[in-house]
């Protein structure tokens, strides 16, 4: 079948509306009908070169290109054709996108971390994780890849079955389409990798999509003051709406704020979330927290920064922990509907997160609302003409 995305030609962009060609799901794969794909500042990233390579690079040091290839891995749609052997998936169902394919069969799925699923950890290899054959094509025939295995600025869609999760067919997926990525990498970074308990002082670096989903959580798990830190007016607004007990622009205005909230005890726990982690930056975070406290790392950086510069005397007798995480440690196939739930009770916003609502020919000039600070998330809507 035919299809129209948004495809990467190479590192440097920009963004390329076209038609496409599409082959019928095989075995362990689903065909879908996208209804929306959220705007991350990691496509982003692919375009800079901050997680990719350019083609002329990648033959230099004898890899496979990336590109050309379909961007988006963030999204939600509604399933229209299945491969055989799908059994988890009918004709009709309701599904958000894991940027995190889950196997279930893996030393990690097995132990309850599907988040660093081996299957998962492909995410960034050209082809099909299934037979790693190529279901989409450029219009003259070439194989075009599909980020994260999942493409979601397309119209249209061939994914493994293990990067789909079936949601409630009552659920709108136009704000479905964040439980995609952006909402549990923040809500997880704050519930499951920092903890965050009732009473506790957390701070959030970053008040776009992630840094939101973390101010929620931070929320809704009961703490006591939560500070967002960002440095556009419009996002320190916006965070106050989301849950967030106080807002500034830096690290050193947040330094002072916590140290008189706390009584210079400082931040139960810091969520670093910005649109790209600098490594001469991470000490400060480090500095916002306490003794024992966490410092998670959840926003990307650029495949060229191979260190981070703390104060390692610090580190070590103050017991504190800097830690990592993907997807925010939560389990696709678990905390997806979990988060749902808190979407249907009233207690996660997801609706209120979606800035602005784009059609796909108009995705370069909604990128440049992102990276110019204009929106906490922005939405491919497929709906709209």
């Amino acid at each position: 079948m035919r299809s129209r995305a948004a495809i990467l030609h190479d590192v440097g962009g920009p963004w390329s509306v076209e038609d496409f060609e599409l082959d019928s799901p095989r075995a362990g794969e689903v065909l879908v009908e996208m209804a929306a794909a959220g705007l991350c500042h990691s496509d982003d990233h692919i375009l800079k070169g901050d997680m990719s390579v350019s083609n002329e690079v990648a033959r230099q040091f004898g890899l496979t290109p990336m590109f050309p290839m379909i961007g988006g891995h963030e999204g939600a749609g509604t399933v229209i054709e299945i491969g055989d052997g799908v059994t988890d998936f009918a004709i009709g169902d309701h599904v958000v996108m894991s940027f995190v394919a889950v196997c279930g069969r893996c030393r990690w799925c097995a132990s309850g971390m599907e988040y660093i699923c081996d299957e998962g950890a492909a995410t960034m290899e050209p082809g099909m994780p299934t037979d790693q054959t190529f279901r989409h094509h450029t219009a003259d025939g070439r194989p075009l890849g599909h980020l994260s295995k999942v493409g979601a600025f397309a119209r249209h869609t061939v994914v493994s079955q293990h990067s789909l999760v079936k949601i409630e067919p009552h659920l709108p997926l136009v704000p479905s389409a964040l439980l995609s990525c952006a909402v549990p990498t923040g809500y997880g970074s704050a519930a499951y990798r920092a903890n965050v308990r009732g009473g506790d002082t957390v701070v959030v670096i970053g008040a776009g999509g992630i840094g939101t989903a973390a101010i929620q959580a931070a929320r809704i798990n009961g703490a006591a003051h939560v500070v967002a830190v960002d440095p556009v007016e419009f996002k320190q607004k916006s965070a106050l709406q989301f849950g967030a007990t106080h807002s500034v622009s830096n690290t050193g205005e947040a330094a002072d704020l916590v140290r008189d909230l706390t009584y210079g005890v400082m931040a139960d726990s810091v969520v670093v979330a910005p649109s790209l982690i600098e490594g001469d930056d991470v000490n400060s975070y480090l500095k916002l927290t306490r003794k024992g406290g966490t410092c998670v790392l959840t926003g990307m950086t650029a495949q060229t920064t191979r260190s981070a510069k703390i104060n390692l005397q610090d580190f070590i007798l103050w017991n504190k922990n800097l830690v990592g995480t993907v997807f925010g440690s939560c389990n696709p196939r678990a905390d997806i509907s979990r988060l749902a739930r808190l979407y249907q009770s009233g207690q996660l916003q997801l609706d209120e997160m979606i800035t602005r609502r784009y059609r796909l020919d108009d995705i370069n000039e909604a990128y440049a609302d992102l990276l110019n600070g204009e929106i906490i998330r922005g939405v491919i809507d497929f709906a709209l003409n």
